[in-house]
């Protein structure tokens, strides 16, 4: 067991720079005032569904978890569900993806699980993410029914099949956690003595927590639940735009969800500043969309996707008596409970 990590400002500083130079490069150009326009104008219907939808995602990314964690022990759908939307809320509120660890302490106290493995599920969460985000990527080419280059075509067949390679990788090396033992041992012998020791447990937590990847059926139960998870986003993504007269098709909204999650891989809040500038990267270069529209457009589905279940997140934290400096705490105590 590692000690508490201290906080480190440069880390802050980065995150606040990338967020306002993505910032920058969203608003460059942009004629505020007729992005304002645009907003003003925007169907409420649409965006009233868009809401809808995505309170659905939540509660369909909860059950996938739930599947994920079913190989490490029981979770009760409704602390499956409260952990994810407090770990999604505190994913927005705060910086450097802390929610993601938070989630994954409370429902290990919760349900009295081991935090290092249910920690490792939220890594398989991710890589099953990762995978579907690709394939439906590389599904929306041939039926976008806009140009683009064979470059970004190539790109995204290679991604979608290499993010599947990788997916049946790990599943045949997680069936075999001594392959990963000899492996961790021949590279401990080249890493300083501090970095070799750590090597030995941190493999073993990550075998713990993939447990799923070693029982095809469990493994399967969760790739299934994935493809709902992203349809979902996709349908939001659609509305959305919809709101705003961008008149996206599905597979133009899959072809927008790949960009997206690029976007918000960047570790800002919430994914503020990549989430709105890829968009409006997808919007103007691939579908023709006025630069003022998709820039109203981005701002309302950014707040779409996560304005909703923050207020949520906060009713669940205060409900059980939490507030956000009591989960800055309960970080440390989830990152000393890592290897």
């Amino acid at each position: 067991m590692s000690t508490p990590r201290r906080p480190r400002r440069w880390h802050t500083v980065v995150i606040l720079l990338l967020t306002a130079g993505l910032f920058w490069l969203f608003l460059r150009n942009v004629n505020l005032a007729e992005t304002w326009r645009a907003v003003t104008r925007a169907d409420l219907r649409y965006i009233a569904a868009a809401v809808g939808v995505t309170f659905v995602t939540y509660v369909l990314r909860a059950l996938r978890w739930q599947a994920i964690l079913r190989p490490i022990g029981h979770a009760r759908f409704r602390t499956v569900l409260r952990t994810t939307v407090i770990g999604f809320a505190a994913t927005f509120l705060l910086p450097g993806r802390v929610g993601e660890i938070l989630r994954a302490y409370l429902v290990a106290r919760h349900e009295g699980m081991k935090v290092s493995a249910t920690i490792a599920t939220v890594i398989v969460e991710r890589l099953l993410d990762v995978v579907t985000v690709l394939a439906f990527f590389a599904l929306s080419l041939p039926l976008l029914g806009v140009e683009v280059s064979a470059e970004i075509q190539a790109a995204g067949i290679a991604a979608g099949a290499g993010a599947v390679a990788a997916l049946v990788i790990l599943a045949l090396l997680a069936g075999h956690p001594e392959r990963l033992g000899r492996w961790a041992s021949m590279l401990a012998q080249w890493l300083p003595q501090r970095a070799a020791g750590a090597v030995g447990p941190i493999v073993q937590t990550f075998v713990e927590g993939l447990v799923v990847m070693r029982r095809p059926s469990d493994l399967f139960r969760a790739t299934l639940w994935s493809v709902p998870v992203w349809l979902s986003i996709s349908i939001s993504i659609l509305l959305a735009s919809h709101a705003f007269d961008l008149r996206l098709s599905l597979a133009g909204a899959f072809f927008v969800m790949g960009y997206l999650a690029v976007g918000v891989s960047v570790p800002t809040p919430g994914g503020a500043g990549g989430f709105h500038y890829f968009y409006l990267l997808a919007l103007t270069q691939f579908f023709g969309a006025d630069r003022d529209v998709a820039a109203a457009a981005a701002i309302i589905l950014h707040a779409v996707s996560f304005v909703p279940v923050t207020i949520i997140g906060l009713v669940v934290m205060w409900q059980d008596g939490l507030t956000l400096g009591s989960l800055q705490g309960m970080r440390r105590e989830a990152q000393a409970a890592e290897p």
